[in-house]
């Protein structure tokens, strides 16, 4: 049987910045699942809010997750694609259960994921201390990351051996009524993480979104992105191979906040080869201030 906690909610700055405050959904005991290893069991998980199905241990073929379930009772390897369909949520942030696909990740509409916990951005939901944490999780998804109008997808500490794709999606442009998945507001996040191909973003409409110290071995284009929280979208520190374009968005910043308001702020420039539309000059640090000097 699983129930809701709510997990330590850092301060805005770094919560924004970190990513740390979202549901976990923690299993007290051991839930029942219909996942199939290779035990001949259909490869499905599904399960509720109340007793989330459990993803554990390795699956000869593809997997399909129907309804809401975790990675939390050992490590997971999955020899084909895994697909969250419509409406459906994964929570993989837990120490105790990595996940590994062979395949490609795929995240239908109105869905929602979790993927990989680090103690620097985002601690996993099973850290017996998330003010203070220490443990982590690494995921890996050899093939593509396809998010389709999802809700919102928080990767951290993984690896994408392709593109990672986010078309349309989010809670609408808000952060006021969040559904009990995203209690401080839905986002996406993109962090600390190893992209081989392209991150894509486009056409988002929810309350935040961030891209921090990520290695990505070709373009990121964020396109015509509306985010409520006046401090999205934060893209700092990353690492880019090719192309960084950023174009009609609400707004960009390559810093983030250093205390409770929008300003002061500390600058974070990212690496890359070419920079187009609003990631071309560095965010102003003080309100008012102006662009620049320095490149995004």
């Amino acid at each position: 049987m699983s129930g809701f906690r709510r997990p330590v909610c850092w301060p805005r700055a770094t919560r924004r910045l970190l990513g740390i405050c979202a549901l976990a959904l923690v299993v007290v005991g051991v839930c029942a699942s219909s996942a199939a290893a290779k035990n001949g069991r259909p490869a499905t998980c599904s399960g509720t809010f109340g007793s989330p199905g459990v993803l554990s241990g390795t699956y000869s073929s593809n997997v399909r997750v129907e309804g809401v379930c975790e990675a939390v009772a050992g490590p997971v390897v999955i020899e084909g694609n895994l697909t969250l369909t419509p409406g459906s949520g994964l929570n993989a942030a837990f120490a105790a259960g990595n996940v590994a696909v062979q395949g490609n990740l795929s995240v239908g509409r109105g869905a929602f994921m979790y993927l990989g916990c680090i103690p620097r951005s985002f601690a996993c939901f099973d850290d017996p201390n998330p003010e203070h944490p220490t443990l982590s999780s690494a995921s890996t998804v050899e093939g593509n990351l396809s998010e389709t109008r999802p809700l919102g997808v928080v990767v951290h500490n993984s690896t994408i051996g392709g593109n990672v794709q986010q078309t349309g999606g989010g809670g609408g442009t808000t952060c006021e009524n969040p559904p009990p998945t995203f209690p401080f507001g839905v986002f996406s996040g993109y962090e600390d993480s190893t992209i081989g191909g392209n991150i894509n973003v486009i056409g988002l409409d929810s309350c935040w979104l961030g891209l921090a110290r990520d290695s990505v071995g070709r373009n990121v284009n964020i396109l015509h992105n509306q985010l409520a929280d006046p401090d999205a979208i934060e893209i700092i520190g990353n690492q880019i191979g090719n192309n960084l374009v950023c174009q009609g968005n609400s707004m960009v910043w390559n810093s983030n906040e250093t205390g409770e308001g929008l300003f002061p702020r500390e600058p974070h420039p990212n690496d890359a080869r070419h920079r187009v539309g609003q990631c071309v000059l560095s965010s102003p640090l003080s309100e008012g201030g102006p662009l620049g000097p320095g490149p995004f």
